[in-house]
């Protein structure tokens, strides 16, 4: 008879994802922010990686904290995105929280990491969207769309398993 391992040691055997948390910021005139990462190539929104024992909300907030300077807590979820394993990178869920609007305030407000992000810019969102790489301009497009829907969206490597409605 095999022996009985107590729940949280079976679950720590268990595989494991990567999980990132971003978040989509305007400002008055309808412009999304973007951030230039130091360390690798492509524009991205704010956000980072989800740390152990974090939840995708509160690395939200602190990866905002960290690399804009600012205290926000997102209005909602947009997304969750599975991303499967390939040859380049392990699988993954990422989310995507609404930040809303940035008053003009705040956006003075703002300070860089600059061993982390270079610069930000406010664009319009079809510009913005032109500098992201690929997978996160599909997921930012699909959030985009959503903006002003009800409940968030899921998607498997950026698109929606179902037909839409």
């Amino acid at each position: 008879m095999a022996e009985r391992v107590d729940r949280k040691t079976y679950q720590q055997g268990l595989p494991k994802k990567r999980i990132s948390a971003g978040c989509l910021f305007f400002d008055e005139v309808g412009r999304l922010l973007i951030v230039n990462p130091t360390y690798k190539d492509g524009w991205e929104i704010p956000g980072g990686v989800v740390e152990a024992g974090e939840s995708p909300l509160r690395a939200c907030v602190r990866e905002i904290r960290e690399e804009l300077g600012i205290e926000c807590r997102p209005l909602g979820l947009l997304s969750v995105d599975y991303a499967g394993e390939t040859a380049h990178r392990t699988e993954s869920l990422n989310f995507i929280f609404h930040g809303g609007v940035l008053p003009a305030e705040t956006i003075a407000c703002i300070r860089l990491p600059h061993k982390e992000l270079s610069e930000y810019r406010f664009m319009e969102p079809a510009e913005a969207l032109a500098l992201l790489k690929r997978r996160l301009r599909r997921r930012v497009a699909r959030c985009l769309e959503r903006l002003e829907a009800e409940g968030a969206l899921y998607l498997e490597e950026q698109e929606p398993p179902w037909p839409a409605e």
